[in-house]
């Protein structure tokens, strides 16, 4: 099975929840290990680096340019994180976290495989297509957090991707702030609070 370069730190139980990572476009598997050690304490953390460059910046999957996703390696890129991730952790709950790109595989992975994760923390995702209807949505926590101002996810691009996961019955908590596509202090906390549940 195809792997991912990724950095893996042991949870505080043998029974912890296992928290992947995804960075955003030009991040790498180290971006969120601190920062998951006080979203989600005693969890097992596990970094993922993205499989694909673009001009150097590591990504999850190509784009065509900017908004536009090629749906071909996006396919191949769920594929492989929904074969890969339960090889990773094959009990326990599986939590994934991801900002920008990041966000976009783990959704698109859960649009496909929703079995893959059973928690998700989506940061300024940006899904620019409708997904198809997905009944294994039903009951997984999710919370998007998104920015008023944000260039690169329109609000009603955030909404609309809300709007879908509701109506497939997942619990679904949405965070706004009046910033951009920057990460910021209070939607952390939102986060932390939301993991505590």
């Amino acid at each position: 099975m195809a792997d991912y370069t990724t950095v893996d730190i042991p949870g505080a139980s043998e029974g912890a929840p296992a928290f992947f990572l995804f960075h955003g476009t030009g991040g790498d598997e180290n971006q969120f290990t601190d920062l998951a050690a006080e979203l989600k304490p005693g969890a097992r953390r596990i970094g993922v680096r993205g499989d694909v460059s673009e001009g150097g910046a590591l990504r999850y999957f190509r784009r065509v340019g900017e908004g536009r996703y090629d749906m071909a390696d996006l396919k191949r890129a769920t594929q492989k994180l929904a074969a890969w991730v339960p090889s990773v952790a094959p009990e326990g709950e599986r939590i994934a976290l991801g900002y920008s790109n990041g966000a976009n595989i783990i959704a698109a992975t859960l649009f496909e495989a929703p079995q893959t994760f059973d928690v998700a923390v989506l940061m300024h995702p940006l899904i620019p297509f409708t997904p198809q209807p997905q009944p294994g949505l039903k009951g997984k926590r999710i919370i998007i957090t998104a920015g008023r101002r944000d260039p690169i996810v329109p609000v009603h691009s955030a909404e609309l991707l809300v709007a879908y996961l509701k109506e497939q019955g997942a619990e679904v908590t949405l965070f706004w702030h009046d910033g951009g596509h920057d990460i910021r202090r209070e939607e952390l906390l939102a986060v932390q609070q939301f993991l505590k549940n």
